[in-house]
């Protein structure tokens, strides 16, 4: 695999780690803390923002071989994983205006790489 190829990977594997992310800090959301200040400092945010931050600085990494064009069309997938996430994790229903949207996605990424 050359380098470029891989940091495409490396890219996909940061959005799905900060998608990840989002799925912690909605699960922390939906606790009740005693005191504003925990809603914060608890770990479970903690390690999501750390996520957050990581996954951004390596993505700057990334993009210096990926053009900065096609970053935002691997950010789209970013919407396929939190879906799937807010299905399995919170019991979230998929109603067809949403399958048609993913599907729009998928569409949109294939026809960008492939004619992009």
């Amino acid at each position: 695999m050359n380098n470029q190829m891989l940091c495409y990977f490396l890219l996909i594997i940061l959005i799905f780690i900060a998608s990840i992310s989002q799925a912690m800090l909605k699960k922390a959301s939906q606790r009740h803390y005693d005191h504003p200040l925990k809603e914060y400092l608890n770990p479970l945010v903690i390690f999501a923002y750390l996520l957050f931050f990581g996954t951004t600085l390596l993505s700057v990494i990334a993009y210096k071989v990926v053009p900065l064009s096609f970053g935002p069309i691997l950010d789209a997938t970013s919407y396929i994983y939190v879906t799937i996430f807010g299905v399995k994790l919170f019991g979230e229903t998929i109603n067809r205006r949403k399958i048609i949207g993913l599907i729009l996605i998928v569409v949109g990424i294939a026809v960008y790489a492939l004619f992009g």
